[in-house]
């Protein structure tokens, strides 16, 4: 599923994975990056780049002003003002199977919708 998977160290470090476009119909360019901290905080953002679009949410479990420490931000925007409440497991291979399911779940949309 993957193209390329690299650690970038610029800013806080993170996982970057940017996944293969045979995965997608049309022209398009995906990636999710992944920063976990050692309190169990992360943060994985997905992101879809068309030539004139971006569709993006992103799954957070940190301390913010805007919503509760576990929080989703949908897409297509990710937007601080539409950050909605959630609750995540606990175990991070429970939080990322999670959001695998979700980036599959959209992959079969957009084909569906094709």
């Amino acid at each position: 599923m993957n193209k390329s998977a690299e650690l970038v160290e610029e800013g806080n470090l993170h996982l970057r994975v940017e996944l293969s476009q045979e995965y997608y119909p049309g022209e398009v360019s995906a990636r999710f990056e992944i920063r976990w901290y050692r309190n169990d905080d992360f943060n994985v953002h997905y992101q879809e780049e068309r030539r004139d679009t971006s569709w993006k949410c992103r799954w957070d479990r940190h301390p913010n002003a805007h919503n509760s420490r576990d929080h989703f931000h949908p897409p297509p925007a990710d937007s601080h003002n539409d950050a909605e409440d959630a609750q995540w497991p606990p175990d991070h291979r429970d939080v990322s199977r999670l959001v695998f399911d979700r980036i599959e779940k959209r992959i079969e949309t957009l084909w569906e919708r094709r």
